[in-house]
C-alpha cells in the first residue's frame, strides 16, 4: 500500500471516529505527482477498501476504474491547481461549525491554538454543494487561505500533509465550540489582532506548525 493510500485510510476513519463526519458525508484527498487520490461518492468513509480510492489527473480532471470520485472532485481539484503548495484537501461537517456559521457568524480566537496554528479563515457563503460555482469560490480563497468554512454546509481544509490539514479541521471545530459554550454563558472574550499575532511569533508554536508538515 502506498504511503498516499495508507494516509487516507487513517485520516478517513479518524473522521468518522471523531464524529466531524456521519454517513456518506465528507470528502478527502492527497496530491500524489500530477494524480490526486479521493473518496469514492457515496461510500461511509469508513468502509473504503485500499484500491477504492479514485486516481485522477489534477489537470485534466479525467479519472482511472469503475467507481465515481466523491461529488465535491471540482472543489478538490481546484485546490490543487491553484495551491501548488498544498498536497492534503478536507471536507467535513463538523456540527458546531455548521451551527456558527449557519447563524451568521465567524468563529473567533479564543484560545492560543487556533491563532498560532491557523493563518486565515475564509467564508463562503451557501453555495449549493458539488457545482462549479462553489470550486470557484473555493478557488478564490485557497491560495493563501488554510481553513474555508462554508455556512450551512461545512468545512475545507488544506495542508502540506493529512496530518496538518486534520488538525486543522480539528482546531476549527474545537474553536466553534469553545465559541458556542462561552456565548450561552456570557460575552466571550475575543484575543485581540496583537495577541494572535504574538502567540503565532512564539517559537515553540512554529516548531508545533513544522512538525505538522513533515
Amino acid at each position: 500500500m502506498s504511503k498516499v493510500i495508507e494516509e487516507l485510510q487513517k485520516y478517513a476513519r479518524e473522521l468518522v471516529s471523531s464524529g466531524l463526519v456521519v454517513g456518506a458525508g465528507g470528502n478527502l484527498s492527497m496530491r500524489d505527482g500530477e494524480f490526486m487520490y479521493i473518496s469514492p461518492s457515496g461510500f461511509d468513509l469508513k468502509e473504503i477498501a485500499d484500491h477504492q480510492w479514485v486516481k485522477v489527473h489534477i489537470e485534466s480532471g479525467q479519472y482511472e476504474g469503475e467507481l465515481r470520485p466523491s461529488s465535491e472532485i471540482l472543489m478538490h481539484l481546484e485546490c490543487f491547481r491553484k495551491n501548488l503548495s498544498i498536497n492534503a484537501c478536507l471536507h467535513a461537517h463538523p456540527t458546531y461549525s455548521v451551527a456558527v456559521s449557519s447563524a451568521g457568524k465567524e468563529i473567533p480566537p479564543l484560545f492560543p491554538d487556533f491563532p498560532a496554528m491557523i493563518k486565515k479563515v475564509g467564508y463562503i457563503d451557501y453555495v449549493i454543494p458539488t457545482t462549479s460555482i462553489l470550486a470557484e469560490k473555493v478557488s478564490e480563497l485557497v491560495v493563501d487561505t488554510d481553513v474555508m468554512v462554508m455556512r450551512n454546509h461545512g468545512v475545507l481544509t488544506v495542508g502540506k500533509t493529512m496530518k496538518e490539514a486534520y488538525f486543522f479541521m480539528q482546531l476549527t471545530e474545537e474553536s466553534a465550540k469553545v465559541f458556542t459554550y462561552s456565548s450561552v454563558l456570557g460575552s466571550p472574550r475575543i484575543l485581540s489582532n496583537e495577541e494572535c499575532t504574538a502567540l503565532r511569533n512564539l517559537s515553540t508554536e512554529k516548531y508545533r506548525a513544522k512538525l505538522l508538515e513533515k
